[in-house]
């Protein structure tokens, strides 16, 4: 009955089926008739994705844990100079732009980068489906720097919003057009510094993160370059300059004259790297490593190798990546 009733609505009688033959309903499926979009529009909605997926917006609390308490503890210091300066107990800025707080923001950034940068790149290799991202008009050198652009963004906010609210909270406590201009002066370079640092450190944790499908061993190649580096950095640079002929105990950030292996140490991590050339191009506070001095170019080249490489490393990742 159901056979003869299902034949009958496709204008076929049940009688005039041939055996071994069957019939094709319409069951209301309908053919895309709107806008498609191409390239651009894909590529820039995979970045936003992305960026939101840097700090779990659209999952669950636990994914935005590590994030948040990364913004705050960075915001922090801030805070507390506002508070300072708004007791009175302080009628200057005791925090610089450019440097903010060096080891603290090195510290938050590794833990932001060894636990952000997999939810980009890992999650999609461990669930295949890049398949189906390429199966759309985008070309493999558009997914990586998607997710470049996306991460660097991410680490843009988490670097800068906090000088922003440092210059804020300064200049509701000074007086005077002539203060606050210096103000607004002073915090230029530091976001500018702020980019630099998230141009180069973005495609580093996204080349790291990208060797493995796996959290856990993407989350770890990360931490180990990034921690690993910038704690050799620190004890190869102090014993240098303790036993520099300059001078016993010289602090890592002070300008006293140092041993050339001590300024070349600074040249294994990336943060100190950073800093070093945020010297050599005019920076006046101290920071996390030693004025560079006649190194700087030294240090400029390595920043320009770091970016390069990790860049280099990460369209190579996804260039050869299978699609199939």
């Amino acid at each position: 009955m159901a056979t003869d009733s299902a034949a009958g609505s496709s204008g076929v009688s049940a009688g005039a089926l041939a055996p071994g033959t069957g019939v094709i309903h319409d069951i209301g499926y309908q053919t895309y008739d709107g806008p498609r979009f191409g390239r651009r529009t894909i590529a820039l909605a995979l970045c936003t994705q992305s960026l939101r997926s840097a700090f779990g917006f659209g999952r669950g609390a636990k994914a935005k844990i590590i994030p948040v308490l990364a913004f705050v503890i960075m915001c922090a210091p801030a805070v507390v100079n506002a508070v300072i300066m708004a007791l009175g107990r302080s009628h200057t800025r005791v925090i610089s732009y450019d440097a903010y707080v060096g080891s603290l923001r090195v510290l938050v950034l590794v833990v932001f980068i060894a636990s952000q940068a997999p939810e980009l790149v890992s999650r999609d290799l461990r669930s295949r489906v890049l398949p189906l991202y390429f199966a759309r008009p985008i070309r493999r050198i558009d997914y990586p720097l998607a997710k470049y652009a996306a991460f660097a963004l991410a680490l843009l906010a988490v670097i800068d919003i906090p000088v922003l609210l440092l210059y804020f909270g300064t200049i509701m406590q000074v007086h005077g057009g002539a203060a606050i201009w210096a103000q607004t002066r002073g915090v230029v370079p530091g976001l500018l510094v702020g980019l630099m640092w998230a141009v180069v450190l973005a495609p580093i944790g996204l080349a790291l993160a990208s060797v493995s499908g796996r959290r856990a061993f993407s989350t770890g190649s990360v931490a180990i370059f990034m921690f690993m580096t910038w704690t050799l950095t620190l004890v190869l640079t102090r014993i240098a300059a303790s036993t520099s002929p300059h001078g016993s105990g010289a602090h890592l950030s002070s300008t006293a004259q140092v041993s050339a292996a001590a300024h070349l140490f600074g040249l294994i991590s990336p943060f100190t790297v950073l800093d070093g050339v945020r010297q050599w191009l005019g920076g006046t506070s101290h920071g996390i490593v030693a004025d560079p001095g006649g190194y700087g170019v030294a240090y400029g080249v390595m920043l320009l190798a770091f970016l390069v490489v990790s860049l280099g490393a990460l369209m190579r990742r996804y260039a050869s990546v299978s699609v199939s």
